[in-house]
């Protein structure tokens, strides 16, 4: 099954992850990855699409979904480091994974939210993401 990362949300204020079920009248109803819970988010949250993220490089920006990929590529088989690992472990794995990241702009926390982000597409999605075309045909 793919993932397709623009019905994927992350919403400020709340752990985890949440999929994207349907519009509501002030907000939306969207469902946890981990236990399936539906929640109404209102107006006044702050809704991110994890699509709509990227992090900073020395060359621009790059999409999350790429940086998703590099990690799994920079881990291998190993499993990966959890978000609350000791700060040398996390930016190693940055340094391996995303060598040209930006450290004025991309710091240790975003870097912490990435891999937990990372860790729950893992366990309740996949890293196999619908491409852009793909999502413009649905």
């Amino acid at each position: 099954m793919q993932t397709d990362l623009s019905r994927i949300l992350s919403v400020s204020g709340r752990g985890g992850l949440y999929r994207y079920i349907a519009q509501a009248r002030n907000g939306a109803i969207a469902e946890a990855l981990c236990d399936g819970k539906r929640t109404v988010f209102g107006g006044s949250s702050r809704i991110t699409t994890l699509a709509d993220i990227a992090i900073y490089t020395s060359e621009g920006e790059k999409k999350l979904s790429e940086v998703f990929l590099a990690i799994k590529d920079a881990l291998g088989d190993a499993p990966c480091p959890d978000h609350k690992a000791p700060e040398a472990e996390v930016l190693a794995l940055f340094a391996k994974a995303v060598p040209d990241y930006d450290p004025d702009r991309f710091y240790l926390s975003h870097m912490r939210k990435v891999i937990d982000w990372y860790s729950q597409l893992v366990k309740y999605a996949s890293l196999d993401f619908k491409s852009d075309e793909q999502e413009e045909e649905n």
